[in-house]
């Protein structure tokens, strides 16, 4: 793979890792740069650019809280955090093979990271591409609007748009992200037929949403489900109305009465009065049911058999968070379920329970991070024999899932898909191996 591509906008020069297997492109525009006139409008096509564009350096991500002063978190994946906080946040990075040419078709996987629609970029620490690219996958992280600025509501913005649309910006730009990659992955050896899209936390409520819709039919070959997904799991209430009343909360504690004071106020200033309103399941800023990015909430559309039939993974870790301590355990069997009671492919479910040496917290919600992106070595925590080797299995069957959607290979613990005969999960944890998974009702 050459260091300068071509894309639709102009060439772009990228840069090789350390090692000199991988090559890098960093801060790619997918769209314009959301400001000014654009705040609140769906993603637009980035205008080109004459010569050769820089890919060299991560872009900043979106105005939010200075994550170095979050407790637990930021001990864990934030106390080296450098990024800038920029309105201007609509990029995504690519790993790609060192030898890799353009139309060799390698699988993709597209990363869309977590953070409560509050916070987050995918540059953060715990993610890296390179031992996916090792693995034979060409890896995508993406950063999209968050918070208000991703998903402020207002009767204006319904009245100035063409099909009386507001709010779920941030989605729509995972949306205009995937269809950039599918236009351009090809140049940097990736097969725009065969993306995964993969997701934790809200990243995974995002991919939920992503394989509910219309607008991405087609172009998603499999899904992969972190801590937060399934049926029953988190993403439950899309109400217009709702968003509505947060909405306008935001403008009365900025002291703003209309959309033109609210697109004049400063990103910084909207990032930190956001987080003072609070809904009742503390996600205040989140997608709503649109009728044309989705229809209705996505257990509904799960239910109904309208989310895209492709191949699955679902899980969740051994002490995630939910209104009761199985709650997502338990949404990630509802789903495998379901894709038996609807005769479609049978789903992976996994439940990655490894304690995390060095304090109390156990397998908390984030913590197969470090595994599955293989950056054990950059976390303060004084790793064990187990962890390395469940490193490697972690890194490996999401890597093989991404290629052929079965995530067996060798070396690697047989892992059965969710069947009325084999009704179980795969144990991640000090040992690897399937056991029964949770019952559940449907």
């Amino acid at each position: 793979m050459k260091t300068i591509v071509n894309v639709r906008e102009g060439q772009l020069e990228g840069c090789l890792s350390a090692d000199k297997k991988s090559v890098i492109f960093k801060g790619v525009p997918y769209a314009e740069p959301p400001v000014a006139a654009l705040r609140w409008k769906r993603p637009q096509p980035k205008t080109p650019w004459e010569g050769v564009r820089p890919a060299k350096e991560f872009s900043a991500k979106a105005p939010q809280a200075d994550l170095t002063r979050e407790g637990f978190y930021a001990k864990e994946f934030y106390s080296e955090e450098t990024i800038a906080r920029n309105e201007d946040c609509l990029y995504l990075n690519i790993w790609t093979p060192a030898d890799a040419e353009p139309g060799d078709r390698l699988p993709v996987f597209f990363w869309i990271h977590g953070g409560a629609f509050l916070h987050g970029c995918g540059a953060e620490k715990e993610f890296d591409g390179e031992q996916f690219v090792k693995n034979g996958v060409v890896f995508v992280s993406i950063n999209y609007r968050v918070g208000a600025l991703g998903f402020f509501t207002h009767p204006e913005l319904q009245a100035e748009d063409e099909n009386g649309l507001c709010g779920n910006y941030g989605i729509y730009d995972q949306v205009a992200a995937l269809d950039w990659c599918r236009e351009n992955i090809a140049a940097f050896g990736g097969d725009p037929d065969n993306i995964t899209i993969a997701g934790q936390s809200a990243g995974c409520m995002s991919v939920q949403i992503l394989i509910s819709s219309p607008l991405t039919k087609g172009k998603i070959r499999r899904a992969i489900l972190q801590s937060g997904g399934g049926i029953g799991g988190l993403s439950h209430e899309v109400s217009l109305e709702i968003r509505m009343t947060y909405s306008k909360k935001l403008m009365e504690a900025l002291g703003a009465s209309t959309l033109e004071e609210m697109r004049a106020m400063p990103a910084e200033k909207i990032a930190e009065v956001q987080y003072t309103i609070q809904s009742e399941t503390g996600l205040a800023w989140r997608p709503v049911a649109d009728g044309v990015l989705l229809a209705d909430t996505v257990d509904a559309i799960a239910r109904k058999g309208e989310a895209h039939d492709i191949d699955y993974m679902i899980g969740c870790t051994g002490d995630d968070i939910g209104s009761d301590v199985q709650l997502l355990e338990k949404s990630a069997v509802r789903w495998a379920k379901n894709q038996l009671a609807l005769n479609r492919t049978p789903a992976y479910v996994y439940f990655f329970n490894r304690k995390l040496p060095g304090d109390d917290a156990g397998a908390f919600h984030s913590s197969e991070l470090w595994y599955e992106f293989h950056t054990l070595d950059r976390a303060w925590r004084p790793w064990e024999d187990c962890d390395w080797t469940l490193e490697a299995a972690v890194s490996g069957y999401w890597a093989n899932f991404a290629k052929t959607g079965n995530p067996n290979g060798d070396d690697l613990s047989v892992w059965h898909p969710y069947t009325g005969e084999t009704p179980v999960r795969m144990l991640l944890a000090e040992t690897i191996g399937e056991e029964p998974a949770i019952s559940v009702e449907d």
